[in-house]
């Protein structure tokens, strides 16, 4: 009989973790009860810097109920490095991992499902919306855009898809061989390989407390995913140079055969705009650049992507 862990990242959800504990005890207790998974099953909570009683009630959870685990960061290290944590840290206990925030927004009654595409075989199982309807008009446009994006950047991606998913014990043995800092999970899990399933479900409206994922944050994330597995911002800039010198030796031979045919005429506005334009496309470019050169830097210093104050195993 196959061990499962559930992985749960939290920051500051102690509004939301008696809840969490609750639905998660039940589908666990299911489960345990139906033959899909071990007495030794956990749930693990990683504790990712919170500054509210959030460490505090896992701790006061684990002394009491014995399938409760805590996992503690020194720091706040950020959604992705938490999940990552977690994963790493129960690889060693169980047979697969479903990994779920702690807002109660996936909706758990499809846990039966991502073991039953894992006993079918499957390593890894991911949770996909079955619609946006919840979303605003324009977060629900914006994401959509931003699939298509990567999509056109030749990066493999889930559509609808976020860290709601399960990863039988080998595919996360895989993924710690991935040795980049700048971390994006979700594009990450199809250069994994082996056999993958989805399971469709519907978001629901956080249970309680606020968003971790403003739209600062969004447009972060973003940009992350799309310089950490695509070099075509690169390529497009070579492409948007190679057409600013084409288009400059013409208005160069323009300019000479003006002048020798003595149809010279003064020209401040198209000088004005040129500069302006070519000025902001430079500026754009090293920018560009800027955020791949940032990405070399922390990745040559390779500095741990989380450290572990306390851990509460059973």
């Amino acid at each position: 009989m196959n061990t499962i862990y559930f992985v749960v990242p939290c920051y500051n959800e102690e509004a939301v973790l008696s809840e969490t504990v609750k639905i998660l005890n039940s589908q666990l207790a299911a489960l345990i009860s139906g033959g899909h998974a071990s007495a030794d099953s956990r749930i693990l909570f990683v504790d990712d810097g919170s500054h509210d009683k959030t460490w505090g009630l896992i701790a006061e959870y684990s002394e009491k109920e014995n399938y409760i685990c805590g996992l503690k960061l020194s720091r706040n290290c950020g959604h992705q490095n938490a999940v990552l944590a977690g994963l790493m840290t129960a690889k060693d206990f169980a047979d697969a991992i479903i990994s779920l925030d702690a807002d109660l927004q996936d909706d758990t009654d499809v846990i039966p499902q991502f073991v039953q595409k894992f006993e079918e075989g499957n390593d890894i199982v991911y949770g996909v919306r079955k619609s946006r309807a919840t979303d605003t008009f324009f977060k629900r446009g914006t994401a959509h855009g931003f699939y298509k994006l990567m999509a056109l950047m030749g990066v493999e991606l889930v559509a609808d898809h976020a860290d709601y998913r399960l990863m039988s014990k080998r595919a996360v043995e895989s993924l710690s061989q991935f040795r980049e800092v700048n971390l994006f999970l979700r594009g990450m899990m199809p250069l994994i390989g082996f056999k993958t399933a989805n399971v469709y479900y519907e978001r629901h409206e956080r249970f309680a407390g606020e968003s971790k994922y403003p739209f600062k944050k969004m447009i972060a994330f973003a940009i992350d995913g799309i310089t950490s597995f695509s070099i075509v911002p690169l390529r497009v800039i070579t492409g948007i140079g190679s057409v600013i010198f084409l288009i400059s030796i013409a208005a160069l031979v323009y300019s000479l055969i003006a002048k020798l045919t003595g149809g010279t005429q003064a020209g401040w506005a198209s000088i004005v705009g040129s500069i302006w334009l070519i000025g902001g496309l430079q500026l754009l470019c090293f920018g560009i650049c800027g955020e791949y050169i940032g990405k070399i830097y922390k990745e040559v210093k390779a500095r741990p992507h989380y450290i572990i104050e306390h851990f509460l195993g059973k």
